[in-house]
């Protein structure tokens, strides 16, 4: 091979390439791996840290789902806990399903913000008054269409809290699996996002958590003044909060398959695409070296790919970029395997194969929704 036959262009090529292949693997070395090799802890029934905890959840016409899902939280293996929900302005038989389960639960304490025309307001004055009403100092948060993954769950996210540092927990809220290549993207987007704001936060980097699975201490939140800094954004309960109080020191990430809660999926494209564009609103706040590390990645990606592919075809240097493509690929798939062990969802690190290229165009997608969104506060 004649390295004086290089073009400038080759050159520029080449070096691109390998760039975004080195960014890639110091990518996935340090912000996946920490998440993917995390070991499980080993906890014993005699060192279970189990404090006074009360689990809020916000509710807006979710009289099916606090029908269908509430039990689940209501009878938790715990010895001492509170459920509060926050019926909020609902319209449908939210209150009647309350009242119901409040007969049959007596650990369920509930209040109802009452309809008003003239004033909108967002579901942050809603978790505010359920941390108000909260009687414990620990708090756990969930959404009304939540199911956790069993009767061990609040136990197991409060071991998070074992260490007297600890004063923020991420846990991990996924979707119901269904047939369909929507509910795979679906599954796929909340995998990976978890990988990134687990893998963060091990990496001593901790920047978003999710609020259907979600904990921290009141004292967090009243240090914090609450949601005030960012009360005017529809989302952001969960990230932006996250965002504000999270350190290196304070963070915990609990992945136990116990831990996990599980939501209802979005039945449309476009139900799931007016749902991520509402998310992504909050994601100009974070700092701006995550955006920077968040934004690269998904940069390099496409690149990677793109001229990958090219110099495959057009440069004498197939077989060198060939083996670092596939490099890439394999070690992907065994953190994303590991991952995907860890999270219980099975298979769905098959997704790569499409999604390592695909995924950012989706979320591109998504936001331009923001685009034509109202700027009115709404709900969720």
């Amino acid at each position: 091979m004649d390295f004086n036959q290089l073009t400038i262009t080759d050159i520029v090529l080449l070096s691109v390439f390998f760039l975004t292949w080195l960014f890639q693997l110091l990518f996935l070395l340090i912000r996946i791996r920490p998440f993917a090799f995390q070991k499980a802890q080993a906890v014993s029934s005699a060192s279970l840290f189990l404090p006074k905890v009360s689990v809020i959840i916000c509710a807006k016409n979710e009289a099916e789902n606090l029908q269908k899902f509430l039990p689940s939280v209501l009878t938790q293996d715990y010895p001492d806990y509170q459920v509060v929900v926050v019926n909020d302005c609902s319209e449908d038989d939210s209150e009647m399903v309350l009242a119901r389960l409040k007969q049959q639960y007596p650990r369920l304490y509930y209040t109802t913000i009452p309809v008003d025309r003239r004033y909108h307001h967002g579901k942050k004055l809603a978790l505010t008054i359920g941390v108000k009403a909260a009687v414990h100092d620990y708090l756990v948060f969930t959404d009304a269409d939540c199911q956790p993954a069993g009767d061990q769950w609040l136990k197991n996210m409060m071991q998070g809290f074992s260490s007297p540092e600890k004063r923020l927990v991420l846990g991990f809220g996924g979707y119901l699996k269904k047939k369909g290549f929507l509910n795979f993207l679906i599954r796929y987007d909340t995998f990976y996002v978890a990988m990134q704001y687990m893998g963060f936060a091990l990496s001593k980097k901790p920047y978003m958590g999710v609020g259907r699975n979600l904990a921290y201490t009141k004292e967090l939140f009243i240090n914090n003044n609450g949601l005030k800094s960012h009360s005017k954004i529809a989302s952001g309960d969960d990230d932006l909060f996250v965002q504000e109080t999270a350190t290196a020191l304070n963070t915990a990430v609990v992945s136990h398959p116990t831990a996990h809660t599980y939501s209802i999926p979005p039945n449309t494209f476009r139900n799931w695409r007016l749902q991520k564009a509402r998310h992504l609103t909050t994601s100009p706040f974070y700092k701006w070296s995550v955006k920077f590390e968040l934004l690269t990645d998904a940069l390099s990606r496409e690149i990677f790919w793109v001229l990958g592919i090219l110099l495959i075809f057009f440069n004498t240097f197939a077989l060198v970029v060939g083996a670092l493509m596939l490099i890439n690929l394999i070690l992907k798939l065994i953190f994303w395997g590991k991952a995907a062990q860890k999270l219980q969802q099975g298979r769905i690190y098959w997704g790569l194969l499409i999604f390592d290229f695909w995924h950012p165009w989706f979320l591109f997608w998504a936001q331009t929704a923001n685009l034509f969104r109202s700027n009115k506060n709404k709900w969720k």
